[in-house]
């Protein structure tokens, strides 16, 4: 992958085929992402959004001809986190901006694929009623509305979720060309402000109280909460100097524990920003 990095950085042809070519090619299309991703990092917004259009053109192809936004939205999420990224040099900054373009895509997807998130719906309403034939009686009729928010939400979640990782490839390729580790130390010391973490909360709380759909906020603002957490554990580790299998560990923890480890994650990231816990254990570690 850092020989990919390297060839896009020798100039604009290379960064803008590579990522047309990886947004036209199905499955490919975090490629194109991360690259115009790499680009605002690395020379800023300006020529980034000119390599941009270059992955804008495919992208756009298989949404309006393929009924498929999934290019479309990763890319446009990579482009509003990298461009704030670039300019304010603030992760927190970026990640509620890429929250709030996740709200508005969860918003727009059942006016503009409608048909889409039909079949989304009726599939998931399919598989309750036979996997889970329990809740399906108890929802009655309200089942095709839980399941029509749970889709939508999951589908702008997951368009979130992956333009964030796209931009964080991006900025590990720009640390390795030309800040080797700078990554890893920025990611480290990852945590929210306390008007940050409120506000996230907030927001997670606020949907069931004001009727929107609460698992589209939930996902939004619960995102920049379990990466601060990530980010906690992350940098414990750093701090205590554990191994890589220590973090293979945590990662086959998390699948296997799933919510339960997540929720977990976004309580100590709420706590974190608060205590800032990882320079308590700076603090101590002379003493230990």
């Amino acid at each position: 992958m850092r020989a990919l990095a390297k060839f896009v950085m020798r100039g604009p042809l290379q960064a803008g085929g590579v990522a047309a070519i990886t947004m036209a090619v199905p499955l490919l299309f975090w490629v194109g992402a991360a690259v115009v991703g790499l680009v605002i990092l690395r020379l800023g917004v300006g020529p980034g959004l000119h390599i941009a259009l270059w992955a804008l053109v495919p992208s756009m192809g298989w949404a309006v001809a393929g009924q498929d936004p999934t290019s479309l939205a990763v890319l446009l999420e990579v482009m509003v986190v990298a461009g704030l990224l670039r300019v304010t040099l603030s992760w927190e900054k970026a990640l509620l901006g890429g929250s709030f373009l996740a709200i508005v895509t969860g918003l727009l997807l059942p006016v503009l694929y409608p048909g889409l998130l039909n079949e989304v719906v009726q599939a998931g309403v399919q598989f309750y009623q036979q996997y889970n034939t329990g809740l399906a009686e108890a929802l009655g009729d309200d089942l095709e509305a839980y399941v029509r928010d749970l889709m939508n939400a999951s589908m702008a979640g997951t368009f979130l979720v992956t333009g964030v990782l796209m931009t964080m490839l991006a900025r590990s390729w720009q640390a390795g060309l030309y800040n080797p580790g700078g990554f890893r130390k920025e990611f480290h010391r990852f945590r929210l402000s306390p008007p940050v973490a409120i506000l996230c909360v907030g927001t997670m709380v606020a949907g069931q109280w004001l009727g929107l759909n609460a698992v589209l906020l939930a996902w939004a603002s619960g995102w920049p909460l379990l990466l601060a957490g990530l980010a906690l554990v992350h940098g414990v580790m750093g701090i205590k100097g554990l191994s890589a299998n220590w973090v293979v560990m945590f990662y086959v923890a998390l699948v296997l524990l799933g919510p339960s480890l997540m929720i977990f994650l976004v309580v100590m990231a709420f706590v974190d920003s608060w205590l800032d816990i990882r320079s308590r254990l700076k603090a101590s570690d002379p003493v230990e």
